[in-house]
């Protein structure tokens, strides 16, 4: 099902390509006056050509070099760990709500690690662009669109981890696979609505000096400051700042839950930990620095937001990690994989196996075990 939506919404994205209009001439790009087109996150360029100043910060070793190497790390540990993460997901674990989330933030990462070479040929090009206006805008498009889509899929698992172990008796009536469908479903017609102005607005320039056309870096400084400042606080605020609420409030629920009962602990607390620095290392830095682009029209901000941005992809590396402490038959797949033993699926969870049915004088401590035995058996496919 993730393969699908991911499928579905990659075709989307080429159809909205083909139905753009294509880039203007060069020859409309000279004549372009200073106010109509201005250098990523730094200050207006002079026609076609950069201030000395950019034109330094866009030869530097800085966009030229660390960045793609950058961008190969992630690729290298990334990629490798995700496609183990989607064989697991599709081919060896049981069709759980949780599961269809996790296949569809696999998808959303293998699609951004896919498209990084291009970026890191980019890069080490002189940041020069030279596969045309339409796979450009495709590329952005997914770049951008993975970091608010895995947003967007970790609230969802957050959301999920909640009801199966704080309201599980409300869990067995919400939690289906109908309604993880529906969930990746929201996900994915978010993301594409929300990337429609990068697929359908200019994003490569050519410039004289240097004798490159960029892929994102120069853009129209009206459709900036008119369109892309509400666009990106929009982003900010439904994309990244309110799903990032929701995931805090979540695993707060889910960590007091199993320590008021006493509880282990320790897969709970590592997933906090991991989907924390997702945002806080990851996803925060670059989103702050683009609003403060944007509302206070900072002109030194390109290479500190190319170097975060950069480091956002690396959101696609943990994202497996969180997949192993999240899911306890996940965690039996992978080792039974990489082990190359039999497979473990005729194994016992010892998760499942945990549950005390011993009963008790007392009618509320019968409550209690209930309640426990409710929470372990949500436990088994969710700690």
């Amino acid at each position: 099902m993730g393969m699908l939506f991911g499928t579905l919404v990659f075709v989307c994205l080429l159809s909205s390509v083909c139905s753009v209009s294509p880039a203007p001439h060069p020859a409309d790009e000279c004549s372009m006056s200073s106010k109509q087109r201005s250098f990523r996150l730094i200050t207006t360029c002079n026609s076609t050509t950069l201030k000395k100043k950019q034109l330094v910060e866009i030869r530097s070793s800085t966009t030229t070099l660390y960045l793609p190497v950058l961008y190969v790390l992630a690729f290298i540990v990334g990629l490798p760990s995700n496609l183990l993460a989607l064989w697991v997901l599709v081919f060896r674990t049981k069709r759980l709500p949780s599961t269809t989330l996790l296949i569809n933030l696999t998808v959303a990462d293998c699609l951004l690690l896919l498209v990084l070479p291009f970026r890191i040929v980019y890069h080490f090009r002189g940041n020069n662009w030279e596969l045309g206006e339409p796979f450009c805008r495709v590329v952005m498009a997914v770049f951008y669109g993975n970091m608010y889509g895995s947003v967007l899929c970790l609230a969802f698992v957050a959301l999920d981890r909640y009801m199966a172990l704080v309201h599980p008796f409300a869990a067995k009536t919400l939690r289906s696979q109908r309604t993880a469908v529906c969930m990746a479903a929201v996900v994915w017609v978010v993301v594409l609505a929300a990337m429609l102005p990068l697929l359908v607005s200019q994003q490569t320039f050519k410039l004289n000096e240097p004798n490159i056309t960029t892929c994102h870096d120069v853009l129209d400084s009206d459709f900036q400051q008119n369109f892309l400042l509400p666009y990106f606080v929009t982003l900010f605020t439904s994309c990244f700042l309110l799903p990032f609420l929701v995931i805090l409030y979540c695993h707060s629920a889910v960590l007091h839950t199993l320590l008021a009962e006493g509880k282990r602990y320790g897969h709970a607390v590592c997933v906090t930990v991991l989907v924390l620095l997702v945002f806080i290392m990851c996803l925060l830095p670059s989103n702050i620095l683009l609003l403060i682009h944007y509302i206070k029209k900072s002109d030194d901000l390109y290479l500190p937001y190319m170097f975060t941005l950069a480091i956002s992809t690396f959101n696609s590396c943990i994202d497996p990690f969180i997949f192993y402490y999240v899911s306890a038959e996940f965690r039996e797949k992978t080792r039974s994989a990489l082990s190359c033993s039999r497979d473990s699926r005729d194994k016992p969870s010892s998760l499942g196996t945990n549950a005390s049915y011993s009963s008790s004088s007392s009618g509320l401590r019968s409550k209690v075990t209930l309640l426990s035995i409710s929470r372990r058996q949500g436990t088994s496919e969710m700690v």
